[in-house]
């Protein structure tokens, strides 16, 4: 915040009230002529009293809403003489020399339908307010521009602080940049969805939009407007007379359609509007309607272009999709860090899903337990609380695989630590190369093969699966996770009593 905030009016403090209203005569419109000069020469004054000679722009709007005063907007929004590129040169940070600055505020003093803020960051501030309320804010005191001002025939007064400063929708938003990661789940969804587009938001209540494939995504990307505010749609385009029909009895929309020749148009309107955009879309290919109040159409994801090193410096947020909430939680994770959540579902192949703060993550099948199972319902249940480690975050395919047996301790030492005991334990499976035995007395005690070259056929004796085999225990490989038993001459066949598993 700037230590030197002035107010700026045309209107004699002397005119107010108790209260601090103004009950002057004084017309609240631009007279587009002296006082108008005046203001900008008041302008001009506090910037050279700063040391500044360029402004840069910040949060910019455009669009057919009178935003602060009583004049009706024109074509042109006062800024095609000043950005010969089109609207999409008013974007938030563009820099523009002091002579450029002034004519901005020209623009807003008239209410021409464009607005921002004009600030050389910790130096210097100009906003235009409600009324033709000028605030100016500079990091000096600048007596030589008051006295200047008051010369004009203006008033300026000192406060605490410009009303139209900026402050951030949500403070504790975490805004998506526009980074690696955004890309890369871009052209994901360009290979997941038939259609998919991109809304290109360079200033309030402007954008473009541009149908994106898998070839012309790096194109766009680099025709995007500095700073602007991204989303991503899937197909929204349908046949114009459905579109139409979408259109609710009142509210504020935005229309968006398709002429032949693939041209993406949009136009924000209300009820009032929408005879007019109805006979506008005649001539269109396709179109479609998107709400503009918060929470009822969202896109699949959102992001801010930051600038060309990386740093996301502009300041407006879009509003957060829940794929938008769930990268915000996955920038909070890390790989190995260990999460505590709730098991919400056992699929029928095997994977579950367990929700962490919010967001599904899931555990395969092999990182369930360091032991063997039958299936996952025999370690975990639904509506289980379990802690488990963070295998990797996944910011493309925005997928956490978890493990529960990495916060376990591994048993696997232990067992091989058994080499060369002798125990009894039950046959398990039966399989062409040999038989598998249980060597713990538990259900999910380990097994260990013993080969069909180890087994004893002189007797005659069919092992079935139950059977109690007297085992050696040969080799423990831990890399592999796997046991070599041996089988010994005495056996006990189906035993009806005694423990199983225990050392001979």
């Amino acid at each position: 915040m700037l230590p030197y905030v002035y107010r700026v009016t045309k209107y004699d403090p002397a005119d107010r009230d108790q209260h601090g209203h103004y009950v002057g005569a004084e017309p609240a419109t631009s007279d587009h002529g002296p006082v108008e000069a005046a203001y900008l020469h008041a302008v001009a004054a506090f910037a050279e009293d700063t040391g500044i000679d360029q402004l840069a722009i910040r949060e910019p709007q455009i669009g057919g809403f009178a935003h602060f005063g009583l004049e009706p907007p024109v074509d042109g929004y006062g800024l095609a003489d000043l950005f010969p590129a089109g609207p999409a040169g008013f974007h938030d940070g563009a820099l523009v020399p002091i002579a450029v600055g002034l004519e901005l505020v020209r623009s807003m003093l008239r209410d021409k339908g464009a607005w921002c803020r004009l600030e050389a960051e910790g130096a210097f501030t100009v906003h235009v307010g409600w009324d033709q309320y000028l605030y100016i804010g500079s990091n000096l005191p600048c007596e030589t521009a008051l006295a200047r001002t008051r010369a004009l025939g203006l008033f300026p007064e000192r406060v605490d602080a410009s009303p139209y400063d900026f402050a951030p929708d949500d403070p504790g938003h975490v805004q998506r940049p526009a980074d690696a990661d955004f890309w890369a789940r871009l052209h994901w969804t360009v290979n997941a969805y038939p259609a998919v587009f991109l809304e290109e938001v360079f200033a309030v209540n402007a954008s473009r939009w541009h149908r994106l494939t898998r070839d012309n995504i790096e194109t766009v990307r680099s025709q995007l407007a500095p700073r602007a505010q991204l989303a991503i749609w899937p197909d929204l385009l349908t046949d114009v007379d459905m579109a139409v029909a979408a259109l609710p009895d009142e509210g504020l929309m935005e229309i968006v359609w398709e002429d032949e020749d693939g041209q993406i148009t949009s136009r924000v309107v209300d009820e009032t509007q929408f005879e007019a955009v109805t006979s506008q879309l005649r001539g269109a290919r396709a179109a479609g309607v998107v709400s503009m109040y918060a929470g009822e159409d969202l896109p699949l994801f959102t992001a801010v272009l930051p600038d060309g090193d990386g740093v996301l410096r502009a300041r407006w947020q879009t509003e957060p999709t829940p794929s938008d909430r769930d990268w915000a939680f996955l920038k909070t994770l890390r790989r190995g860090q260990v999460v505590t959540g709730t098991v919400t579902t056992i699929t029928g192949f095997g994977v579950t899903f367990v929700d962490i703060g919010g967001f599904t993550a899931m555990i395969n099948i092999p990182e369930l337990s360091w032991r063997p199972f039958g299936h996952p319902s025999d370690v975990v249940s639904v509506g289980q609380q379990v802690t488990a480690e963070v295998l990797d975050v996944d910011m493309v395919g925005e997928r956490v695989p978890l493990s529960l047996r990495a916060v376990q301790e591994d048993p696997w030492p232990q067992v091989a630590q058994r080499v060369g005991q002798v125990v009894i334990g039950p046959v398990t499976r039966i399989v062409p190369f040999g038989v598998f035995v249980r060597i713990e007395d538990r259900e999910d005690g380990f097994q260990g093969l013993v080969h069909t070259s180890e087994l004893d056929e002189s007797s005659g004796d069919v092992i079935e699966v139950g059977d109690a085999l007297t085992v050696k225990i040969m080799e423990v490989d831990i890399t592999r996770r796997r046991i070599s038993l041996s089988h010994t001459k005495a056996r006990t066949t189906r035993p009806e009593g005694g423990s199983e598993g225990g050392s001979a």
